[in-house]
């Protein structure tokens, strides 16, 4: 049983951790893109992307810990130096990543889609009127105004952040942290200090 949830601990490790890194790494330069030619859809869809694939594996990833402490238990170490500092690590990597990482990347991607979107969508709209009354075209315009002035508000905040890499600069320097804490989780696992394994 020991072997089989170690097995299953560094399987998922590997299969959900991985991917968050590498997509997490690859998210600030392909946003910055995005946002310097809001033209281009696949630059759009490859932020989207990057985004989707860190959300879901980071919600696979819950099971690391679970699993590590399950291994842990079963090979009777919870009590070992380097386990307790893996843990607390791994703690503080999950807290980086849910509280500093995907928060920022939401707000980037929608920056990202307001600037597609106003750059796909001007000039929408404005042949409603001919066809309708007085009441309706006042309705119309009423609409069209409406939907202007929200476009002009996510435009307004998208250029601001396009304008200001900042962010961006944030989110390269979470993601190096989350990485290098993963990193750290990875050598201590490995090398085991003071156990009887350790080198």
């Amino acid at each position: 049983m020991t072997k089989f949830l170690l097995v299953l601990h560094v399987l998922v490790a590997i299969i959900a951790v991985g991917p968050v890194s590498v997509a997490a790494s690859m998210f600030p330069p392909s946003a910055r893109r995005a946002l310097a030619d809001p033209a281009d859809p696949r630059a759009a869809e490859t932020v989207r992307l990057l985004h989707r694939i860190c959300r879901v594996y980071a919600a696979i990833g819950i099971a690391v810990p679970v699993l590590g402490f399950a291994t842990g238990l079963s090979m009777g170490v919870l009590n070992s130096g380097w386990l307790i500092a893996s843990m607390a690590l791994t703690g503080i990597a999950a807290a980086v990543l849910l509280a500093l990482v995907l928060p920022r990347q939401e707000e980037i991607l929608e920056a990202v889609e307001a600037r597609a979107g106003t750059e796909t969508g001007t000039g929408t709209g404005t042949g409603t009127k001919s066809a309708s009354g007085a009441a309706g075209a006042a309705g119309a315009e009423g609409g069209v105004t409406s939907r202007a002035a929200t476009t002009a508000t996510s435009a307004s905040a998208s250029d601001e952040i396009a304008a200001n890499p900042r962010l961006t600069v944030q989110l390269a320097m979470f993601t190096g942290i989350f990485n290098l804490l993963w990193a750290t989780v990875t050598i201590l696992m490995i090398v085991r200090p003071g156990s009887t394994t350790g080198a």
